[in-house]
């Protein structure tokens, strides 16, 4: 049967895509996968998660996330592998469901990965008072800049390789870390730090009950954004049909290997209720529950070693959120959404202009860290807060509606190179969760014995921002629910 290319006018018209190249390897889309998930949110935010909800609660909250994670990977991979597009995510939304919720959540993509560009130097610049304090931190903010756009500039494959040396990297210190701690807990190393008493003295294993757990699911749920990656990627896939598959198969054994395991040790070893965990930040990295587990383990270099470690965990998610970024941006010009200067492809197959403007809006958000005590850059980055959790949104929606399309058009499974396991339950369950996320980021303001307004427009200004753009683009656009039959399913 042949594709229904039913194309609305928002779209640019065949023949004048300038294509990418598709030069990314498979070991390139699976450590893009692994390695967009492993960052400051395993490194740092784990141990607030542990004195928060307790060993237990914080163990319970990673899972509930981690399947999540699961679910949207799966219907990610089945729509990317079958239509490997550049962008793919806002792309599939317009096709699938609304040409306005594509329009939106494609510039909701867009401006995440931006401002994370900005808070990744800036956590860059903290980082580096480790070694030399004296240096004013803009000097390694802006060379961390030039190194991460150099890495996407050059070509695609250059930022494949980059983000795959910097995944290794990250991976080989959570499997030390969890051999050690492991042998720690079963007395093998360092015995007096052993054993399961963590687990199950005080409050532990739950601190705060049910509340808790969902309060830290947010910060589990951002630590996880990065997955998403692999689906932009895909159009830039040497063989997508093939890789996809295999980096989404790898993704939910992985994610409960390298969190799930970290987290059962870190609570095993440390106290939910001690003192350096509840005050774990980027300016000391000496409190890093990896940091602590090392030292109870008689490593005492372990505070240099983690900070390196972590540095190039910041380096990785600014060089994955730049590259997303031009991406996204790129493809809304593909098809209509932006400026069309944005479709330039130079002779290296990188949308050049594209990464100028990102990298242009990420430096000029951080900037904005430097002045008036951060109050803008404090409120750029909560309006980012939801952004991915919109996105992730976005992808369970749409994979709903792509598989509806499928067979209403007559399709048979079979024709997919990859179908998501748990249809319709797996889509179903990841739009709750991510709903719970988005409503759920800041519920204490409201809970208080006054509600505090301020903590909440911080916290929520992301989803009316997100809403303006949509209903805007939908009442200048008219656009209507895709019918299901009218779906398009071209691969270009």
């Amino acid at each position: 049967m042949e594709d229904t290319k039913v194309k609305p006018k928002l779209f640019t018209q065949p023949g004048t895509h300038e294509h990418l190249e598709r030069k990314l390897k498979t070991r390139h889309l699976t450590m893009i996968a692994i390695g967009g998930t492993i960052g400051t949110g395993l490194f740092l935010a784990s141990g607030t998660t542990i004195a928060t909800a307790g060993p237990g609660g914080a163990l319970a909250a990673y899972i509930i996330a981690g399947i999540m994670v699961y679910f949207l990977m799966m219907s990610l991979g089945e729509m990317a592998a079958f239509i490997p597009v550049t962008g793919s995510f806002s792309t599939y939304t317009s096709r699938f469901v609304d040409p306005a919720l594509g329009f939106a959540i494609g510039w909701n993509y867009w401006y995440n990965n931006a401002i994370i560009v900005a808070l990744e130097l800036s956590a860059s610049a903290l980082l580096m008072k480790y070694w030399l304090p004296d240096v004013p931190g803009i000097i390694w903010s802006v060379l961390f800049l030039a190194l991460i756009f150099s890495f996407n500039i050059l070509s695609v494959k250059g930022y494949g390789e980059s983000e795959f040396w910097f995944s290794i990297i990250k991976v080989a210190t959570i499997i030390i870390f969890i051999v050690v701690g492991l042998l720690m807990i079963f007395g093998i190393m360092n015995g007096n730090a052993g054993g399961f008493e963590n687990f199950t003295k005080g409050e532990a294993p739950f601190t705060g009950g049910f509340l808790s757990i969902i309060s830290v699911f947010m910060i589990v749920g951002f630590a996880f954004q990065g997955t998403e990656l692999v689906g932009i990627a895909a159009g830039e896939s040497e063989n997508p049909e093939k890789n996809m598959p295999k980096a989404v198969k790898q993704i939910f054994w992985r994610l409960l290997l390298f969190y799930v395991l970290a987290i059962f040790v870190i609570g095993c070893l440390i106290s939910y209720n001690d003192p350096q965990l509840l005050d774990a930040d980027l300016d000391n990295i000496a409190v890093s529950p990896f940091t602590l587990v090392f030292e109870h383990a008689g490593l005492a270099f372990a505070a240099a070693v983690m900070n390196a470690v972590i540095l190039t965990a910041i380096l990785s998610a600014g060089n994955s959120a730049l590259y997303a970024a031009s991406r996204v941006l790129w493809v809304l010009a593909e098809e209509g959404k932006a400026p069309a200067f944005l479709k330039k492809v130079n002779k290296r197959g990188i949308p050049a202009n594209a990464l100028y403007v990102s990298a242009f809006i990420g430096t000029a958000a951080f900037l904005t860290s430097l002045f008036g005590e951060g109050t803008v850059y404090t409120w750029l980055l909560n309006a980012s807060g939801l952004a991915g959790f919109i996105s992730w949104l976005g992808i369970s929606i749409t994979h709903y509606r792509f598989r509806k399309a499928f067979i209403a058009q007559g399709r048979d499974l079979s024709e997919l190179p990859y179908v998501s396991k748990w249809y319709p339950f797996g889509p179903i369950l990841a739009t709750v969760l991510c709903l719970v996320a988005i409503l759920g980021q800041n519920f204490g303001a409201f809970f208080g014995p006054e509600i505090d307004w301020y903590g909440a427009i911080v916290s929520y200004i992301g989803l009316p921002l997100f809403l303006i753009v949509f209903l805007g683009y939908k009442i200048v656009n008219k656009t209507k629910i895709v019918p299901l039959k009218q779906a398009d399913f071209s691969r270009e």
